[in-house]
């Protein structure tokens, strides 16, 4: 207890580990609600007025701007207080359900449960990992690790924002999103990540890469030895969390559509082959 009021109360960040924990909690309650709606289980329904599907983000949109006024509105009479508490509690559901359907938002189309919907998870988990870091006392741009006197000093104050900007711009330009953007609060990340070999198709490796195969033969490499390591995994957590996403439909080679499959996975064409989910050719033809 001594550690929460030291570490949590008296610098103030209550607010924001309630936020953090609304935030979390109605991730979840929705992932749960909306795979039962799926599933057909329980009383749960989508929500339709005159025939248009209401998503849970237009909920979402409301919460989080009535909880991000109502708390700038309780910052005068301190943030602690009940209603501060309560615009965090409705400012972290309303995040949570608009990140819900980030994928949405960003390709601007009905994705929930397709592979393009995997990025709201991503966006969840790497809101909240950085909210966390927050909690723990992190600055942004390294700026905790300065001392007082330090920060006194604008010369070296600058140099070392102006620095991690650097090395998270650089790793951005890699293709290395979550590490730039982890890299805002913990710089050594993206100090990695801009040292090390850009990503395939990233702008770097187009431009830095254009005239040395070896580096570029280098990169693909590694990026797919990562992949192989890493995205199986990724994929079981979101699959745990969110839910399996949609498969595609097999497609017969005379372009006719779907098979015999039930509609959770390929189907079983009797045709010479079939596209793969990935969009490469696979069955008897030579096509890949």
């Amino acid at each position: 207890m001594d550690w929460f009021t030291r570490n949590v109360v008296e610098p103030g960040k209550l607010p924001l580990l309630v936020a953090l924990a609304s935030f979390v909690l109605t991730f979840l309650i929705t992932r749960t609600v909306t795979r039962l709606i799926r599933a057909g289980r329980g009383p749960f329904r989508n929500v339709t007025t005159g025939g248009v599907h209401i998503h849970h983000v237009v909920p979402g949109v409301v919460l989080t701007l009535v909880g991000g006024f109502g708390a700038l509105g309780a910052l005068g009479s301190g943030s602690h207080t009940a209603a501060g508490l309560v615009c965090a509690v409705a400012f972290g559901a309303g995040a949570g359900l608009v990140l819900d359907e980030f994928a949405l938002i960003l390709h601007l189309d009905d994705v929930y449960w397709t592979e393009q919907g995997r990025k709201s998870v991503e966006a969840v988990v790497l809101t909240a990992a950085l909210v966390g870091l927050v909690l723990g006392g992190f600055s942004p741009l390294g700026v905790d690790a300065l001392t007082p006197e330090e920060r006194q000093d604008r010369a070296n104050l600058l140099a070392t924002l102006g620095l991690n900007v650097l090395f998270v711009a650089v790793a951005l330009l890699k293709g290395k999103f979550r590490m730039a953007v982890l890299g805002t609060l913990l710089p050594f990340v993206a100090v990695v990540g801009a040292l090390r070999l850009a990503r395939p198709g990233s702008p770097w490796s187009r431009r830095a890469y254009r005239n040395r195969p070896r580096a570029r033969a280098r990169a693909g490499l590694r990026a797919y030895r990562h992949d192989r390591r890493w995205v199986r995994l990724a994929r079981r957590f979101q699959d745990v969390v969110a839910g399996f996403p949609d498969r595609l439909p097999s497609v017969t080679r005379d372009g006719h559509g779907p098979g015999t499959g039930d509609g959770d996975g390929p189907g079983t064409d009797e045709g010479d082959g079939r596209v793969s989910g990935d969009g490469r050719w696979t069955g008897d033809g030579d096509r890949r």
